[in-house]
């Protein structure tokens, strides 16, 4: 586990984030340019090196409720690797709204519709299949034989 003072330099390399003391010594760090209401990316690192990286839904974090993955026990590569993806998830634009049906060579139709987080492929108003990236509900409906209506 790494010390309060080793997290801190690591988190201090990274020059987007600004430094806040808080109560009881523990320390925030803000992403001022975040493209969210959400600034705090490092909150309550306190010196027993308990503490917490806002990482919001990104799928491959055990999070709690407000989106904060605990990083009591995290090795300096997890640490950095989850300081870049928070700062990536702060930093990207949502996704465009997309409502898109796509048809086959008998006419049928589906719709694919972006409902953050997911891409969701539906028959109508009933939800056939969901896929994590839009890439992947594209290779299903090209598989399935569906293109994307004009």
């Amino acid at each position: 586990m790494l010390t309060f003072e080793q997290k801190l330099e690591i988190i201090e390399s990274f020059p987007e984030l600004t430094r806040k003391d808080v109560s009881m010594k523990r320390v925030n760090f803000h992403f001022e340019e975040s493209l969210y209401d959400k600034k705090i990316v490092v909150y309550h690192l306190h010196p027993t090196g308990n503490g917490f990286v806002y990482v919001g839904n990104l799928p491959h974090y055990e999070v709690d409720k407000k989106g904060f993955v605990n990083i009591r026990d995290f090795s300096e590569k997890e640490l950095r690797s989850v300081l870049a993806d928070s700062l990536d998830y702060l930093s990207l634009e949502p996704e465009p709204p997309y409502d898109k049906t796509w048809t086959n060579r008998e006419n049928e139709k589906l719709d694919l519709v972006y409902e953050e987080p997911f891409w969701n492929v539906y028959t109508g108003k009933n939800l056939e299949e969901s896929f994590g990236t839009f890439d992947n509900a594209e290779d299903y409906l090209i598989e399935q034989g569906f293109k994307e209506k004009k």
